[in-house]
């Protein structure tokens, strides 16, 4: 990305939006549940402060992030809810205050940073493009459990094509995360962005095709709905296969969503010479 401000322009915009729908809430707003199990919209906001925490550390400090993960590698299956349990348990007003100034100081880390320096993470290192990416996917992710919990339909914008990359991007991570071997052979992925605009990625003369509406492809992608309530469409088995398994977000296979619809047989797939 040789011009990465655009990504970090849209992170910005992602946050203010989230912000907007939970800056007015009551002491009890903060308290409602959302879809998340045991998470309240206090828990989704404390984990968005501290992963943006965590992304500070890394662009700026290096062993102050070294530490955060030593903490992570000592305790894997609780690290990530007991950032959110400390947040969670402030007052509202400091838990906003605190996500504000976070994001705040993380956004001018990334604006400074070198292009092409590229920083730890508790994956594979980033670059800061990718770093912001990576934020503005959690931020709209969890923005949509605060929205789903308040009963707000948000209107997508076309920062949802940062959403989309990753989850293209991570087709092959997902088979993996599940024991499955990827397929060798690329997919055409074509969907329709909140704008209008026809997004695509993937050679155009394949056969194995996945279809649908950008905002669609999200919701699958970071398993903020169920596929029978998604109108995404796959042509060939292995593509029928990875729209079951998709996932935008790194770690272990997530849980997902429960349909809110009956859910239908899928029709067969086309036959593409999958071997399936």
């Amino acid at each position: 990305m040789s011009d990465p401000t655009h990504v970090f322009d849209d992170l910005r915009e992602e946050s203010e939006e989230l912000d907007r729908l939970v800056a007015e809430l009551s002491p009890e707003g903060w308290a409602i549940a959302t879809p998340a199990a045991r998470w309240t919209v206090a828990h989704q906001i404390a984990h968005l402060a501290w992963t943006d925490h965590s992304a500070l550390l890394a662009v700026t400090d290096e062993d102050a992030f070294r530490a955060l993960v030593e903490k992570a590698i000592a305790a894997p299956d609780s690290f990530v809810d007991q950032g959110a349990e400390e947040g969670a348990a402030k007052p509202p007003a400091q838990l906003l205050a605190d996500w504000r100034a976070g994001r705040t100081a993380l956004l001018a880390a990334l604006y400074a940073a070198p292009t092409k320096t590229r920083f730890p993470w508790y994956g594979p290192p980033m670059s800061a493009a990718s770093m912001a990416t990576g934020r503005l996917m959690e931020t709209w992710a969890h923005g949509q459990d605060v929205a789903d919990a308040m009963g707000v339909v948000r209107t997508p914008t076309d920062r949802l094509r940062h959403v989309v990359r990753i989850g293209v991007r991570a087709r092959d991570f997902a088979f993996g995360v599940h024991g499955l071997t990827p397929p060798s052979e690329e997919f055409r992925v074509e969907l329709v962005a909140p704008s209008g605009e026809l997004w695509t990625y993937g050679p155009e003369d394949v056969p194995r095709r996945v279809t649908g509406p950008a905002l669609d492809f999200c919701l699958l992608v970071t398993q903020r709905a169920h596929r029978a309530d998604l109108a995404v469409r796959a042509e060939g088995a292995d593509a029928d296969q990875w729209l079951d398994i998709a996932q935008a977000f790194a770690g272990p296979p997530g849980t997902g969503r429960p349909p809110k619809s009956k859910p239908q047989s899928k029709p067969k797939p086309k036959s593409q010479g999958d071997g399936q």
